[in-house]
């Protein structure tokens, strides 16, 4: 068994485009869930400010990428 979980660290496991992308989805989610679990009073307020603060960081961190993809791509 732990050379299985050793393998893991030694062995990469390919990813696709998309497949990469869709990794920053649960990374924004619970940045999301701390951020506001420390700000927020009222726990009953919890799900809607995360969701809300989820979608935003998600969208904002698509666009950026998109925007220096596409300065790449005029300066290349």
């Amino acid at each position: 068994m732990s050379d299985v979980l050793a393998q893991l660290f030694v062995t990469p496991v390919s990813l696709s485009g998309v497949e990469k992308s869709l990794l920053i989805l649960p990374l924004c989610l619970s940045i999301s869930i701390v951020y506001k679990a420390t700000r927020l009073e009222r726990l009953r307020d919890m799900p809607a400010a995360v969701a809300g603060l989820w979608v935003t960081i998600v969208i904002g961190m698509y666009a950026v990428g998109v925007g220096l993809w596409v300065v790449y791509r005029v300066l290349a």
